[in-house]
């Protein structure tokens, strides 16, 4: 088999700490952060001249995780409207399961987060909602009906 799991996935942003915070709130743990620069990034991302902060974000089970980038240098670019659809192309948000949607959804309200659209059943399989966070960071939740 070529893969062994899926690691992480790569958001870039601008404001580290509000968003390492909505992603606590949310129940992931922080791992870690730091400065990451040097010829062994610029030559990994094909970018020169690199100067950043990261945050890598793990989820309680360790299965999966976060990374979060905020670059000094070169500034981060934007390609797509700010509160992108779900129907734009590209990556347009992750999905957690949750044990209660109704709380997280509370907890990342007062975060500043607020539903895309409402909580939905889906037959007796799930609880889903979309919920934007900061910088416009899209995330699903899914909660479990079994």
């Amino acid at each position: 088999m070529a893969i062994q799991r899926m690691d992480n996935v790569l958001i870039v942003v601008e404001d580290l700490e509000a968003v390492i915070a909505f992603f606590v709130e949310l129940g992931l743990e922080l791992q870690g952060k730091g400065p990451l620069e040097g010829r062994w990034v610029e030559r990994v991302i094909g970018v020169d001249d690199v100067r950043q902060d990261i945050a890598m974000l793990r989820t309680p089970d360790g299965s999966s995780g976060i990374e979060l980038a905020r670059f000094h240098q070169p500034a981060a670019i934007r390609q797509e409207p700010q509160n992108a659809p779900a129907n734009t192309l590209g990556i347009r948000r992750v999905m957690f399961a949750v044990d209660d949607i109704e709380d997280v959804v509370a907890r990342l309200k007062s975060r500043g987060a607020e539903l895309v659209g409402e909580i939905v059943r889906f037959e007796d399989a799930y609880l889903l909602c979309y919920v934007r966070g900061p910088e416009g960071i899209v995330v699903g939740l899914a909660e479990p009906l079994s």
